[in-house]
């Protein structure tokens, strides 16, 4: 589970962006992840890595700039939906390393030291309470293991796209191939941005698997997604893009500190939207657990694991803000990543 909101503008108002971004990444506190930072393999991406075995490489959530232009790639997954049926065994293939990142493991306990900006990234613990370890696993849940994938891991449809930078992996193109393919995985939303000149608009596509289905969305606008249709949100998902609104609306010129600091309460706001018709039906025995911006599960290790907020300037200067837990407990302590890149406007990485 996860929520997506963002608004992207090739033509922001004086002192605004050109991409304002907020995320939640769900998932359980176990999984083995890198925090954000840039890849080792391709040095003009920025993002997460999972470390899941048979899933590494792949990323939920990443930005890369080359060229001249921003791509963003987002993957929600589709919760509810069988699996499809002309499923097809996996061909590995890892474009990326892990990065070699300090303090990246979701495992790893050991405190950072910096909180301020700089030049390329800097970390600082949020939280410096102490650290529970809970035992906690997909396998509690019956999930397979993770040497039992026969689809094609989803997280790679993110790497892709923002890594690659020929045609073939531009926004229509991407989309397009994509689209002939997608029932090789399991169920997901791809979300994809493609921020240019500002002589042309910004360009936003949503590629649903289940059924086959590709949107396009228009420059300026406000979006939020989930783990369910477009055309069917959650509830979280509605209020929050709702919340989102407003926040670019009085905040949309503010300083880097402002804006994110707001977007940063949005993401952890606890407040369950329930009941939920829609929820569900998709999540029958996690539904209300799971009907908050910010979730948490404890009895099955589960949730709002990785808070992330990105924002691009009229300049072109990125900002990665990121807040993760750093162990197994949300009480615990947490990490905050602040990248802070200046591309400009040369076509440089």
């Amino acid at each position: 589970m996860c929520v997506i909101f963002f608004c992207a503008d090739a033509q922001p108002l004086a002192g605004g962006y050109k991409l304002i971004l907020a995320s939640n990444r769900d998932e359980f506190f176990a999984r083995n992840t890198q925090t954000a930072a840039k890849w080792s393999n391709a040095e003009h991406v920025y993002g997460g890595i999972d470390l899941e075995p048979g899933r590494e490489g792949g990323t939920w959530l990443a930005i890369g700039h080359s060229g001249g232009v921003f791509k963003v790639g987002a993957l929600l997954n589709l919760t509810g939906e069988p699996k499809p049926r002309d499923a097809v065994a996996p061909k590995r293939r890892h474009i990326l390393q892990p990065h070699n990142h300090n303090n990246s493991n979701a495992k790893n306990h050991s405190h950072l030291h910096s909180s301020t900006p700089v030049s390329e990234t800097t970390n600082s613990p949020i939280n410096s309470s102490s650290t529970t370890t809970t035992t906690s696993s997909a396998k509690k849940l019956n999930c397979p293991s993770s040497n039992d994938h026969f689809l094609l891991g989803r997280g790679m449809i993110v790497a892709d796209f923002v890594a690659k930078q020929d045609d073939r992996h531009s926004i229509l193109s991407y989309n397009q191939d994509l689209l002939k393919d997608c029932t090789k995985y399991s169920a997901f939303n791809f979300v994809s941005i493609e921020i240019g000149p500002s002589s042309l608009p910004a360009r936003v596509k949503l590629l649903s698997n289940v059924p086959p289905t590709l949107e396009e969305f228009e420059n300026g606008g406000c979006y939020g997604f989930g783990n369910s249709l477009p055309h069917t949100p959650f509830e979280k998902v509605r209020h929050g893009q709702e919340a989102f609104q407003a926040i670019v609306k009085e905040h949309g010129q503010a300083s880097v500190e402002t804006l994110s600091g707001h977007l940063m309460q949005l993401l952890k706001k606890k407040h369950k939207f329930w009941p939920d018709v829609e929820l569900k039906r998709r999540a029958p025995n996690w539904g209300e657990g799971l009907s908050s911006l910010n979730v948490h599960i404890s009895e099955h290790g589960y949730g709002s694991r990785t808070h992330t907020v990105i924002l691009v300037d009229g300049d072109n200067k990125m900002h990665f803000i990121e807040e993760t837990m750093a162990g197994l407990d949300p009480e615990g302590e947490w990490r905050r990543t602040h990248i802070e890149k200046d591309f400009g406007n040369g076509n440089g990485i």
